[in-house]
Formats: C-alpha cells, sequence, structure tokens
C-alpha cells in the first residue's frame, strides 16, 4: 500500500496538492513551514522522508480558506477581495528595494501601482496617471510611491515631516557606484571583524551557541514541540520559562568567562537603554567609519544599513522586536521560535546580511528603473515650498513642476492615534543626529483617538491638502488609502473643497507583528468640486 493510499504525502506531493486546493502555487517551503512552525504534523518513512497526513492538510487549508467568508461577514460584503493581493508572494510584496529598511504602516507597491499605472478594469475604469506626469505623495514615509512611480516612468515628489524616512525614501531610489559601495562594505566589515576577534565576542558567542543547541535540541525538539504546544498537550509558556530558569547558570557563567559587558553605564537615551555594551560599541566603531566617506550617497545609503541592522540588534525578544517592552540582556524562552534564545552580542551577522541584500535589491532596481526623477523633500506638507525646496536640490523636477504642475496625489496619510512615526526609528535619530519632529506629526499615538484628536486630524489633513492644491493640475486626482473608522473622511473632503467621487474597500492581509484580525482600509478617489 502507497504512502498516499495509508493517508500521507511527501513534501513534494503535499505542495501539489494544497497547490490543487487552493486554486494558487504553494511551495514545497510552504509545506516545511507548516510543518517547522507545527501547524501540522508529520512523521518519517523508513527511507527518512518526511511524511504529512492529508486529513491535517485538509483542515487547515479548510479553516484558512473560509477567511474571506468571515472577514466579509465582520467588515461589509463591499470588500473587493481582488485588491487584497493575497495571491503575492512576500518576495513580490517586497521586491528590489522595497524592503531596504523596516517600516510600520507602509501600503504594498502593488496596491500602488494598481492605481497609478494605465491599466482598467472592471473597478478602476478610468486610467488616471500615464508616463510623464508627475505625482506627489505628502505623506511618503519610506517611499513605496517614489519607488512604483520610477518603475512607470512617472516623476514623483514626496514630502515628509521625518527626516529620517526622507533619507530611507531617497535611498531609495537614488543611483550608485555599486563597486565603490562594495569597497567601502568591504572596508568597515573588515575593520569590524577585526574588533570583534580582538574582544573575544567571537569565542564566547560560540560557545554559547553550541550549548544552546544542545539544550533546545533535548528540551524543545523540532518538530515536536511545537506541534505539541499548538494542541495543548504542553503548556509553553511554563515550561519553555521553567526550562529558560535553569539555563541561567551555564548562560551567567560564560559572561563571567568572557567578561561579556551588558548593561551601559547610561540609561539616558533609546541607545543607552536597549543595547548591550558590546553591541553599542560596534555600532559606533560603524557610524564612525561611515562619518569618514565622502561620497553622499554611498554614506547615506550604509547609514541606511546601519539602522537596519540596529534595529535587528536591539536588547529584545524575538517576539517583541516590533514592539519593545523591557529590555532582555538573558537567555529566554522564544514565543516566537519555540525555544530557548538569547540576545545579540555583535552586530557582525546582521550588518554582513544586509549589506549583502541591500547591494543585490539597488542591482535589481537598476535593471527596471526608469530615467523619470523622484526626490522626497523633508518639511511640514501645510506649508512647505514645494518648487523652492526643490530648485536648490532637484532643478530638474523643479523646473517640471512650475512648468507641468502635478497630475495628482498618490498617498497613505497617519491613522489616528496609531504610530510615533518619529519614535519607531529612535534609534537612528539618537546615533545619527536627525532633528525630530514629533509634534508636528499629524495624527500621533501620543495624543490617543478622542474627540480632540480627530479634531486636530481632520484638520491636519484638510491643511495638507488645502496647501497642495496649488501645485496640481485643475484636473486633479487625488488617492488617499486609509482605515477609517471614525468616518473622518467626508469632513476632510469638505473642508478641502473637494468631493469624494468613489472609494475602493480592500481587506488587508498578513498584517505585520502579531495582530491577524479582521481588517480593512478604504481608497478614497478625491477630485475638486
Amino acid at each position: 500500500m502507497s504512502n498516499q493510499q495509508k493517508g500521507y504525502l511527501e513534501i513534494k506531493e503535499a505542495s501539489i496538492w494544497a497547490s490543487q486546493y487552493l486554486g494558487k502555487t504553494v511551495t514545497t517551503a510552504n509545506i516545511s513551514y507548516l510543518v517547522n512552525y507545527g501547524c501540522i504534523s508529520a512523521q518519517k518513512d523508513i527511507n527518512g522522508k518526511i511524511l504529512i497526513p492529508i486529513k491535517e492538510l485538509d483542515e487547515y487549508y479548510k479553516v484558512n480558506n473560509i477567511k474571506s467568508i468571515d472577514w466579509q461577514k465582520k467588515l461589509g460584503d463591499d470588500l473587493n477581495w481582488d485588491l487584497s493581493f493575497d495571491y503575492l508572494k512576500e518576495a513580490q510584496t517586497t521586491k528590489h528595494v522595497h524592503r531596504l529598511h523596516p517600516y510600520k504602516g507602509k501600503f504594498i507597491p502593488q496596491l500602488v501601482e494598481y492605481f497609478i499605472d494605465e491599466h482598467t478594469d472592471k473597478f478602476k475604469k478610468d486610467k488616471y496617471f500615464s508616463a510623464g506626469d508627475i505625482i506627489l505623495d505628502p505623506f511618503c514615509g519610506s517611499g513605496t510611491t517614489l519607488v512604483q512611480a520610477n518603475e512607470l516612468g512617472i516623476d514623483a515628489i514626496g514630502i515628509d515631516i521625518s527626516q529620517f524616512n526622507a533619507l530611507i525614501s531617497n535611498s531609495k531610489i537614488a543611483q550608485y557606484d555599486i563597486p565603490a559601495l562594495q569597497k567601502e562594505i568591504a572596508h568597515i566589515t573588515d575593520q569590524l571583524k577585526q574588533h570583534i576577534i580582538d574582544s573575544g565576542t567571537a569565542a564566547f558567542e560560540k560557545e554559547l551557541s553550541d550549548e544552546l543547541i544542545i539544550y533546545n535540541n533535548h528540551y524543545f525538539p523540532v518538530p515536536e514541540f511545537k506541534y505539541n504546544v499548538r494542541r495543548g498537550l504542553i503548556d509553553g509558556k511554563s515550561y519553555g520559562e521553567q526550562k529558560a530558569k535553569e539555563f541561567l547558570p551555564i548562560y551567567n557563567n560564560l559572561i563571567t568567562k568572557y567578561q561579556i559587558l551588558l548593561k551601559q553605564n547610561r540609561q539616558n537615551s533609546f541607545l543607552d537603554i536597549w543595547y548591550t555594551k558590546n553591541i553599542r560599541n560596534e555600532i559606533e566603531i560603524i557610524n564612525a567609519l561611515i562619518n569618514k566617506i565622502e561620497n553622499r550617497q554611498i554614506k547615506a545609503i550604509l547609514q541606511i544599513i546601519l539602522s537596519r541592522t540596529m534595529r535587528s540588534c536591539r536588547a529584545t525578544t524575538h517576539a517583541d522586536l516590533g514592539t519593545l517592552k523591557d529590555p532582555v540582556m538573558t537567555t529566554y524562552y522564544c514565543t516566537k521560535h519555540g525555544k530557548i534564545c538569547k540576545p545579540l552580542f555583535s552586530i557582525f551577522k546582521w550588518w554582513k546580511t544586509y549589506c549583502k541584500d541591500t547591494v543585490t535589491r539597488l542591482q535589481a532596481f537598476d535593471k527596471i528603473r526608469t530615467n523619470s526623477l523622484q526626490y522626497c523633500l523633508a518639511g511640514d506638507s501645510r506649508n512647505i515650498d514645494i518648487i523652492g525646496q526643490l530648485e536648490h536640490i532637484n532643478p530638474e523636477l523643479a523646473k517640471k513642476v512650475s512648468k507641468k504642475k502635478i497630475s495628482g496625489i498618490f498617498t497613505s496619510p497617519p491613522y489616528v492615534g496609531l504610530i510615533d512615526y518619529h519614535e519607531q526609528h529612535a534609534y537612528s535619530y539618537d546615533l545619527f543626529g536627525f532633528d525630530r519632529n514629533d509634534e508636528s506629526e499629524i495624527g500621533p499615538l501620543f495624543r490617543g483617538q478622542g474627540y480632540a484628536a480627530q479634531k486636530s486630524y481632520i484638520n491636519g489633513i484638510t491643511g495638507v491638502l488645502n496647501h497642495c492644491k496649488q501645485f496640481l493640475a485643475d484636473d486633479y486626482n487625488i488617492f488617499i488609502v486609509a482605515n477609517d473608522k471614525y468616518g473622518l473622511y467626508p469632513h476632510i473632503a469638505e473642508n478641502a473643497g473637494m468631493q469624494i467621487i468613489n472609494q475602493y474597500k480592500r481587506p488587508v492581509l498578513n498584517r505585520t507583528e502579531k495582530d491577524k484580525g479582521a481588517y480593512s482600509e478604504i481608497i478614497f478617489h478625491l477630485k475638486s468640486k
């Protein structure tokens, strides 16, 4: 009797079965992920091949395949499921330069492309922008609109109140001397490597990692442990925390043996609190080397790489990386990975990884980029002199705006009381010395979501639209992506002398961090009255 007749599939067979079941590609890596994270069980045959129970596979996809029905019940029948882009793989939604640096609250590039390219369909019945047009994004964030505009041959201007956001955006669309960049990376990496060898950190990390492998293999076997936790056979939290306590003496002995420095002497800034002393020293070494670089573009992209590295090396658990709770400087039970994990004591691995990844992404974008012009200005969209600023930075783009005017806007403003945008990159503000403009943010988390915050938000967004109108062509099109749960955008449109002529409501899937609940947003299409 074959394995399939017994109710089992090999990994490759399971990927084919799931692809046919869902009507979209499910890779062997997708199936392996389900096994490794305990979503489904697995066993080995006499030849050592992994076998997947067909019944469990069917149950898993049956439960997950009813999401659209469940979400429509919660969010309404007017959801445009096509705009969920649920058929895309992560590699497509984070293509080329779009993943140069993490950023909360950004939209996927395919959503921007859907509205600014020239295609039409049953939902989007007209084209609104063409190659050669100019688009404005007054809440530029990490530059998604600028990058997609470049792909389509559309000129674009971004504005953001955050100087760091402007750095991210401009680093994405800049052109680089790749060999020169690689030379600088190699020099910095060599200097960092030598420091790590001299400090003894490498030997410490190796011995600690070896101890953890032995310990985790014994007490947290893969995939059995996660599978048993998911099915309630083991209380993962209490079991894990107990085993973490039992491992601590081993960890503390190694800290003493190698004289590893943990807490810093000061606790005044983000950099003081959220990084071990070892990590902080390495960050300062790289930053000092970057500051010596004369090429401004190379210096900027290396700052982005360092910032991305710093984010991954904060003294916190893997599960709390996106939303920091308390600094963690000992080994701990990791709910994300289902085993004992350790804090980082060197940035070397992540620095090397992100350097390589960044160069690869820049080269990929170079192959498809157009000669269109994009730039993100750092400033307040309620009062910034767009043309005046551009004349000093990008005269050619300033000339185009003066002559042709801007065709429209595609943007996603902050949501009311959801994110403090300066705070999410506090480590970079501390290190690079950028000015913070927290008080000028529209709808920040620290102002809450009450009546006063909503009123301030309406005034803020209205102010942006009214100011930007003077730079727009008469027959402009404005697309605003928003989760308008308080119903503020009809008031905003009225106050700005505009009308909402259409709304596209889309489910938002694969949200970041831990919130996987039903969630939607609306793309408002505004024109002049």
